[in-house]
C-alpha cells in the first residue's frame, strides 16, 4: 500500500474582525429582507463588537416579542463570526437604543424586588428572565449590602431570587 503525504500550505492573513462582523451582519440583515446599514464598533473595555442597527421603520420586527429576534439575531451572528473569524468574539447587537432601555427597566425591577424583600423579609421571585437579564439584576443588586440574589431553577424552569441578608 503506497501512502502519499499531502501538506497544505495555509497562508495567514491578517483578519480585520470589525470588518467580518460588518460584513456578516449586512450578509444576515439582507437575507432577512431588512435593509439596515449596521455600524459596527469594538469595545475593548468589554471585548465585544457592538452591532447598532437605527431603523425607526423596522424596529420592532428586528427587537421582537420580549426581545427574542433581537436575541436570536445577536446569537446567529456570534455563531457566523466564529465560523469566519475560526475564534469565538462577542457580539452584542443593539436596535437604537433597546438594550439601554431595557437595562434601566431591568435595574428599576431589582429595585422594587430588593425594596419589597427589605420590607416584608419574603424572597422575591423573578421569572421569565433570560440569562442575560438576570445578570443584569445580580449586577444591578450586587452593591446592595441588605440583600443577595440567587438563580435557582433549571432551563426554562430558571428564576431569580431576591432576599434580604441575615
Amino acid at each position: 500500500m503506497v501512502t502519499k503525504k499531502v501538506t497544505k500550505k495555509v497562508t495567514k492573513r491578517k483578519i480585520n474582525k470589525l470588518k467580518e462582523v460588518e460584513s456578516l451582519a449586512k450578509e444576515l440583515l439582507s437575507l432577512m429582507g431588512i435593509s439596515v446599514s449596521p455600524e459596527v464598533s469594538e469595545d475593548k473595555k468589554n471585548e465585544a463588537f457592538l452591532v447598532l442597527l437605527k431603523t425607526e421603520e423596522e424596529a420592532g420586527l428586528l427587537i421582537g416579542r420580549h426581545g427574542q429576534t433581537i436575541e436570536a439575531l445577536q446569537a446567529a451572528l456570534g455563531m457566523l463570526a466564529k465560523e469566519r473569524l475560526g475564534e469565538w468574539v462577542r457580539v452584542i447587537v443593539n436596535v437604537g437604543d433597546w438594550r439601554e432601555k431595557q437595562e434601566e427597566h431591568l435595574k428599576t425591577l431589582a429595585s422594587s424586588a430588593a425594596e419589597r424583600a427589605k420590607l416584608t423579609g419574603e424572597p422575591q421571585p423573578l421569572y421569565n428572565l433570560t440569562p442575560a437579564q438576570r445578570r443584569v439584576i445580580h449586577l444591578a443588586l450586587s452593591e446592595d449590602p441588605e440583600v443577595e440574589t440567587e438563580s435557582l431553577g433549571e432551563d426554562e424552569e430558571r428564576y431569580l431570587v431576591v432576599k434580604k441578608k441575615g
